[in-house]
């Protein structure tokens, strides 16, 4: 369970970097003035700062059910390799999502996207409960 909530933080971290590396480009080429950044109000940004700035705060939204579920796992001491392979699917489901909402941004697809993490994540709490009782 440790690798695919690490596998996670990389996500995470990647998503940031783009964030931060679209702000700081929006800001140098005049885009979007500086102040923005203060409130995050103030005037139309691109688009794709906002695609960013979303997609990095979907990413403390949804995988927290993740985190906590993975920890319990670990903590607990529960080995179940059905959980471990729901884990590594909300992983590339979450890749899936991010990839498609920081790139062509099709609606339909970063739903089914979501959707199958979602899926995940809920089949990683059952299991949960089942081993549990």
């Amino acid at each position: 369970m440790f690798y695919p909530m690490f596998f996670m933080v990389l996500l995470i971290a990647v998503v940031g970097a783009v964030t931060v590396t679209r702000r700081f480009a929006s800001v140098k080429d005049g885009s979007v003035k500086a102040r923005y950044f203060k409130l995050m109000s103030g005037q139309d940004v691109p688009e794709l700062i906002i695609q960013s700035t979303r997609n990095f705060n979907n990413l403390f939204e949804v995988p927290i059910l993740f985190f906590v579920a993975g920890t319990l796992y670990i903590s607990l001491g529960i080995e179940s390799s059905f959980a471990l392979a729901c884990a590594w699917f909300f992983v590339i489901a979450r890749v899936a999502h991010s990839y498609v909402h920081l790139t062509y941004n099709h609606v339909m697809h970063r739903l089914v996207a979501f959707a199958l993490a979602f899926a995940a994540v809920v089949a990683l709490w059952i299991n949960l409960l089942i081993v549990m009782e």
